[in-house]
Protein backbone atom coordinates (compact mmCIF):
# COMPACT_ATOMS: atom_id res chain seq x y z
CA UNK A 1 0.00 0.00 0.00
CA UNK A 2 1.21 3.47 -0.63
CA UNK A 3 -0.16 6.70 0.29
CA UNK A 4 0.52 10.35 -1.65
CA UNK A 5 1.70 13.26 0.00
CA UNK A 6 1.18 16.61 -1.98
CA UNK A 7 3.96 18.73 -0.93
CA UNK A 8 4.02 22.23 -2.23
CA UNK A 9 1.93 21.31 -5.08
CA UNK A 10 4.28 18.16 -6.15
CA UNK A 11 2.72 14.76 -5.34
CA UNK A 12 5.40 12.39 -3.19
CA UNK A 13 4.57 8.87 -2.94
CA UNK A 14 5.04 6.97 0.39
CA UNK A 15 5.03 3.48 1.77
CA UNK A 16 2.08 2.98 3.64
CA UNK A 17 3.55 2.53 7.33
CA UNK A 18 0.87 1.60 10.22
CA UNK A 19 2.85 0.61 13.38
CA UNK A 20 0.95 -1.19 15.92
CA UNK A 21 2.59 -0.23 18.84
CA UNK A 22 2.97 3.75 19.64
CA UNK A 23 5.30 5.03 23.12
CA UNK A 24 3.07 7.40 24.76
CA UNK A 25 4.76 9.64 27.34
CA UNK A 26 2.92 10.45 30.32
CA UNK A 27 5.45 12.02 32.65
CA UNK A 28 8.40 14.24 31.43
CA UNK A 29 11.90 12.07 31.27
CA UNK A 30 13.99 14.83 32.46
CA UNK A 31 11.91 16.07 35.25
CA UNK A 32 8.85 13.90 35.76
CA UNK A 33 6.24 16.30 35.48
CA UNK A 34 2.84 15.49 34.19
CA UNK A 35 1.79 18.76 32.46
CA UNK A 36 2.33 18.19 28.86
CA UNK A 37 1.02 20.38 26.61
CA UNK A 38 1.44 20.11 22.46
CA UNK A 39 3.22 22.02 20.52
CA UNK A 40 4.14 21.37 17.02
CA UNK A 41 2.76 19.08 15.04
CA UNK A 42 5.43 17.81 12.01
CA UNK A 43 5.01 15.67 9.28
CA UNK A 44 7.74 12.75 8.51
CA UNK A 45 9.13 14.03 4.62
CA UNK A 46 11.48 11.05 4.54
CA UNK A 47 9.38 7.83 4.92
CA UNK A 48 5.89 7.78 5.76
CA UNK A 49 4.35 11.16 5.27
CA UNK A 50 2.51 10.89 8.77
CA UNK A 51 2.12 13.39 10.89
CA UNK A 52 3.87 13.47 14.45
CA UNK A 53 2.83 16.10 17.64
CA UNK A 54 5.80 17.22 19.76
CA UNK A 55 4.93 18.08 23.18
CA UNK A 56 6.41 20.34 25.98
CA UNK A 57 7.17 19.80 29.04
CA UNK A 58 5.17 23.19 31.11
CA UNK A 59 7.68 22.34 34.50
CA UNK A 60 11.31 22.03 32.96
CA UNK A 61 10.44 22.88 28.62
CA UNK A 62 11.94 19.58 27.67
CA UNK A 63 10.24 18.79 23.92
CA UNK A 64 9.92 15.51 23.19
CA UNK A 65 8.13 13.48 20.09
CA UNK A 66 4.67 12.01 21.22
CA UNK A 67 2.90 8.79 20.55
CA UNK A 68 6.24 7.43 18.33
CA UNK A 69 6.73 4.22 17.23
CA UNK A 70 8.21 1.58 19.89
CA UNK A 71 11.71 0.14 19.18
CA UNK A 72 10.26 -3.00 17.39
CA UNK A 73 8.61 -1.14 15.09
CA UNK A 74 10.34 2.29 14.69
CA UNK A 75 13.33 0.36 12.39
CA UNK A 76 11.07 0.68 9.04
CA UNK A 77 11.08 4.48 9.59
CA UNK A 78 15.08 4.01 8.48
CA UNK A 79 14.44 2.36 5.65
CA UNK A 80 14.37 4.91 2.67
CA UNK A 81 17.80 5.28 0.33
CA UNK A 82 17.35 9.10 1.36
CA UNK A 83 18.75 8.73 4.94
CA UNK A 84 22.18 9.14 4.68
CA UNK A 85 23.30 8.16 7.95
CA UNK A 86 22.54 4.72 7.13
CA UNK A 87 22.86 4.63 3.37
CA UNK A 88 25.72 6.98 2.36
CA UNK A 89 23.73 8.02 -0.38
CA UNK A 90 25.58 10.74 -2.44
CA UNK A 91 22.67 11.08 -4.89
CA UNK A 92 21.63 14.87 -4.96
CA UNK A 93 22.96 18.47 -4.34
CA UNK A 94 22.04 18.01 -0.28
CA UNK A 95 23.65 14.57 -0.40
CA UNK A 96 26.85 16.10 -1.95
CA UNK A 97 27.08 19.31 0.32
CA UNK A 98 26.75 16.67 3.48
CA UNK A 99 29.77 14.45 2.14
CA UNK A 100 31.98 17.77 1.53
CA UNK A 101 31.18 18.75 4.94
CA UNK A 102 31.68 15.48 6.95
CA UNK A 103 34.89 15.27 5.57
CA UNK A 104 36.05 18.93 6.53
CA UNK A 105 34.30 18.19 10.35
CA UNK A 106 36.21 14.52 10.71
CA UNK A 107 39.51 16.17 11.50
CA UNK A 108 37.65 19.16 13.70
CA UNK A 109 35.70 16.32 15.44
CA UNK A 110 39.00 14.32 16.07
CA UNK A 111 41.09 17.20 17.22
CA UNK A 112 38.37 18.45 19.51
CA UNK A 113 38.20 14.30 21.20
CA UNK A 114 41.93 14.94 21.75
CA UNK A 115 42.10 18.47 23.00
CA UNK A 116 38.93 17.79 25.22
CA UNK A 117 40.76 14.24 26.49
CA UNK A 118 43.90 15.89 26.86
CA UNK A 119 44.83 12.70 24.50
CA UNK A 120 46.74 11.56 21.51
CA UNK A 121 45.86 8.34 21.75
CA UNK A 122 42.91 6.20 24.48
CA UNK A 123 39.83 3.84 23.76
CA UNK A 124 36.69 5.17 22.45
CA UNK A 125 33.50 4.32 21.99
CA UNK A 126 31.21 5.72 19.28
CA UNK A 127 28.23 4.75 19.66
CA UNK A 128 25.66 4.94 16.46
CA UNK A 129 28.66 5.11 14.20
CA UNK A 130 26.35 4.82 11.25
CA UNK A 131 28.64 3.97 8.21
CA UNK A 132 31.65 4.28 10.42
CA UNK A 133 34.09 7.56 8.99
CA UNK A 134 34.42 8.93 12.28
CA UNK A 135 34.96 5.42 14.06
CA UNK A 136 37.76 4.77 11.26
CA UNK A 137 39.32 8.66 11.23
CA UNK A 138 39.76 8.08 15.42
CA UNK A 139 41.61 4.57 14.30
CA UNK A 140 43.90 5.55 11.98
CA UNK A 141 45.07 8.30 14.48
CA UNK A 142 45.90 5.21 16.84
CA UNK A 143 43.08 4.99 18.82
CA UNK A 144 41.30 1.69 20.40
CA UNK A 145 37.75 1.86 19.42
CA UNK A 146 35.03 0.18 19.64
CA UNK A 147 31.93 1.43 17.26
CA UNK A 148 28.07 0.32 18.20
CA UNK A 149 25.61 0.78 15.06
CA UNK A 150 21.29 -0.69 14.90
CA UNK A 151 21.48 -0.97 11.90
CA UNK A 152 22.74 -3.77 9.34
CA UNK A 153 23.37 -2.32 6.55
CA UNK A 154 25.70 0.62 7.79
CA UNK A 155 27.49 -2.15 9.92
CA UNK A 156 28.52 -3.88 6.50
CA UNK A 157 29.41 -0.59 5.07
CA UNK A 158 32.08 0.19 7.66
CA UNK A 159 33.21 -3.17 7.12
CA UNK A 160 33.60 -3.59 3.45
CA UNK A 161 35.22 0.05 3.27
CA UNK A 162 37.27 0.91 6.44
CA UNK A 163 37.57 -2.95 7.45
CA UNK A 164 35.95 -1.51 10.39
CA UNK A 165 34.38 -4.52 13.21
CA UNK A 166 31.00 -2.40 14.18
CA UNK A 167 28.89 -3.69 16.88
CA UNK A 168 24.96 -4.67 16.93
CA UNK A 169 23.62 -2.14 19.15
CA UNK A 170 23.05 -5.12 21.69
CA UNK A 171 26.63 -5.50 22.29
CA UNK A 172 26.55 -2.10 24.70
CA UNK A 173 25.24 -4.79 27.63
CA UNK A 174 28.33 -7.00 26.93
CA UNK A 175 30.79 -4.09 26.91
CA UNK A 176 34.00 -4.48 29.36
CA UNK A 177 36.12 -1.50 31.35
CA UNK A 178 36.13 2.40 30.49
CA UNK A 179 36.66 4.22 27.70
CA UNK A 180 38.62 7.22 27.83
CA UNK A 181 36.20 9.23 25.34
CA UNK A 182 32.63 8.36 24.59
CA UNK A 183 30.74 9.97 21.67
CA UNK A 184 27.41 10.29 20.28
CA UNK A 185 27.16 12.07 17.18
CA UNK A 186 24.09 12.97 16.40
CA UNK A 187 22.65 9.58 18.11
CA UNK A 188 20.52 10.35 21.57
CA UNK A 189 18.17 12.13 19.85
CA UNK A 190 17.54 8.48 18.35
CA UNK A 191 17.27 6.44 21.84
CA UNK A 192 14.40 5.55 23.31
CA UNK A 193 15.29 4.48 26.63
CA UNK A 194 17.16 8.04 27.50
CA UNK A 195 17.64 7.77 31.06
CA UNK A 196 19.19 4.43 30.50
CA UNK A 197 21.57 5.17 28.40
CA UNK A 198 22.96 8.64 30.68
CA UNK A 199 23.38 5.65 33.64
CA UNK A 200 25.22 2.96 30.65
CA UNK A 201 27.43 5.93 29.70
CA UNK A 202 28.18 6.54 33.49
CA UNK A 203 29.27 3.06 33.97
CA UNK A 204 30.93 3.03 30.82
CA UNK A 205 33.26 5.96 30.99
CA UNK A 206 35.99 5.92 33.06
CA UNK A 207 36.29 8.33 36.18
CA UNK A 208 38.33 11.22 34.62
CA UNK A 209 36.31 10.49 30.69
CA UNK A 210 35.19 12.50 28.24
CA UNK A 211 31.33 12.57 26.94
CA UNK A 212 30.99 14.25 23.74
CA UNK A 213 26.93 14.63 22.21
CA UNK A 214 25.89 16.61 19.02
CA UNK A 215 22.39 16.97 19.04
CA UNK A 216 20.50 19.33 17.21
CA UNK A 217 19.36 22.46 19.21
CA UNK A 218 15.31 22.92 19.11
CA UNK A 219 16.05 26.53 20.09
CA UNK A 220 18.53 27.45 17.29
CA UNK A 221 17.69 30.53 14.90
CA UNK A 222 16.75 28.33 11.82
CA UNK A 223 14.27 26.18 14.25
CA UNK A 224 12.51 29.02 14.69
CA UNK A 225 12.71 30.81 11.48
CA UNK A 226 11.47 27.16 10.04
CA UNK A 227 8.64 26.06 13.14
CA UNK A 228 7.17 22.65 12.27
CA UNK A 229 8.89 22.18 9.42
CA UNK A 230 12.79 22.41 10.44
CA UNK A 231 14.37 19.89 9.02
CA UNK A 232 15.96 18.65 12.24
CA UNK A 233 12.78 18.12 14.19
CA UNK A 234 12.80 14.43 11.85
CA UNK A 235 9.90 13.21 13.18
CA UNK A 236 9.46 10.15 13.82
CA UNK A 237 13.36 9.34 13.94
CA UNK A 238 14.08 12.14 16.46
CA UNK A 239 12.40 11.41 19.44
CA UNK A 240 14.01 13.73 21.71
CA UNK A 241 14.65 17.59 21.21
CA UNK A 242 17.13 19.17 23.30
CA UNK A 243 18.07 22.69 23.79
CA UNK A 244 21.36 23.63 25.85
CA UNK A 245 19.08 23.97 28.98
CA UNK A 246 17.90 20.76 28.70
CA UNK A 247 20.82 18.95 27.88
CA UNK A 248 22.42 20.04 30.49
CA UNK A 249 20.53 18.83 33.00
CA UNK A 250 19.83 15.60 31.73
CA UNK A 251 23.71 15.41 32.67
CA UNK A 252 23.59 16.73 35.32
CA UNK A 253 20.83 14.58 36.59
CA UNK A 254 22.96 11.21 35.88
CA UNK A 255 26.14 12.58 37.81
CA UNK A 256 27.84 14.73 35.04
CA UNK A 257 28.82 18.16 34.65
CA UNK A 258 28.97 20.12 31.68
CA UNK A 259 32.44 21.20 30.53
CA UNK A 260 32.18 22.71 27.02
CA UNK A 261 29.95 23.57 24.30
CA UNK A 262 30.83 24.27 20.36
CA UNK A 263 28.84 24.93 17.80
CA UNK A 264 28.34 23.30 14.66
CA UNK A 265 28.59 26.11 12.49
CA UNK A 266 27.64 24.15 9.15
CA UNK A 267 24.50 22.68 10.17
CA UNK A 268 22.46 25.69 9.82
CA UNK A 269 23.30 25.68 6.53
CA UNK A 270 22.58 22.36 5.65
CA UNK A 271 19.69 21.91 8.21
CA UNK A 272 17.92 25.05 6.01
CA UNK A 273 19.18 23.86 2.55
CA UNK A 274 16.99 20.29 3.56
CA UNK A 275 14.11 21.91 4.77
CA UNK A 276 13.61 24.12 1.77
CA UNK A 277 14.46 20.92 -0.28
CA UNK A 278 11.48 18.82 1.73
CA UNK A 279 8.96 22.24 1.13
CA UNK A 280 9.34 21.70 -2.11
CA UNK A 281 10.82 25.52 -2.74
CA UNK A 282 12.57 26.38 -5.89
CA UNK A 283 16.11 26.82 -5.84
CA UNK A 284 16.46 25.14 -2.47
CA UNK A 285 20.40 25.28 -2.31
CA UNK A 286 20.32 28.58 -2.70
CA UNK A 287 17.10 29.78 -0.78
CA UNK A 288 18.78 27.45 2.13
CA UNK A 289 22.13 29.04 1.99
CA UNK A 290 20.72 32.65 2.20
CA UNK A 291 18.55 31.18 5.31
CA UNK A 292 21.76 28.94 6.90
CA UNK A 293 23.32 32.27 6.83
CA UNK A 294 21.04 34.53 9.01
CA UNK A 295 21.09 31.35 11.46
CA UNK A 296 24.92 31.41 11.63
CA UNK A 297 24.82 34.92 11.49
CA UNK A 298 22.63 34.84 14.36
CA UNK A 299 24.45 32.66 16.59
CA UNK A 300 27.58 34.32 16.28
CA UNK A 301 28.67 34.78 19.83
CA UNK A 302 25.32 33.20 21.03
CA UNK A 303 26.05 29.42 21.10
CA UNK A 304 22.52 28.78 22.31
CA UNK A 305 21.48 29.94 19.03
CA UNK A 306 23.02 27.47 16.55
CA UNK A 307 21.37 25.01 14.89
CA UNK A 308 23.62 21.98 16.75
CA UNK A 309 25.78 21.54 19.39
CA UNK A 310 28.12 19.97 21.01
CA UNK A 311 28.31 19.09 24.06
CA UNK A 312 31.50 17.71 26.46
CA UNK A 313 30.24 16.30 29.78
CA UNK A 314 32.87 15.12 32.61
CA UNK A 315 32.27 13.17 35.43
CA UNK A 316 31.17 14.79 39.09
CA UNK A 317 34.27 13.48 40.90
CA UNK A 318 33.31 11.39 44.37
CA UNK A 319 34.87 12.95 47.50
CA UNK A 320 37.93 10.69 48.91
CA UNK A 321 37.58 9.23 52.21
Amino acid sequence: MWCVLSVAGAPRRYPELTPMNRVTIKACPLCGGTQLEPTLTCTDRYASGETFRLCRCRACGFVFTQDFPAEDEIGRYYETPDYISHSDTRRGLMNTVYHWVRTLMLSRKARLVMDESHRRRGRLLDIGTGTGYFAHAMDARGWQVDAVEKNAGARLFAKEHFGLEVLPDEALDTLRGTYDVITLWHVMEHLERLDETWERLGRLLAPKGVLVVAVPNCASADACRYGADWAAYDVPRHLWHFTPGTMQRFGAKHGFILAGRHPMPFDAFYVSMLTEKQLGRSLPFWRGLLAGACAWFSALGRKDRSSSLIYVFRKKQQPEG
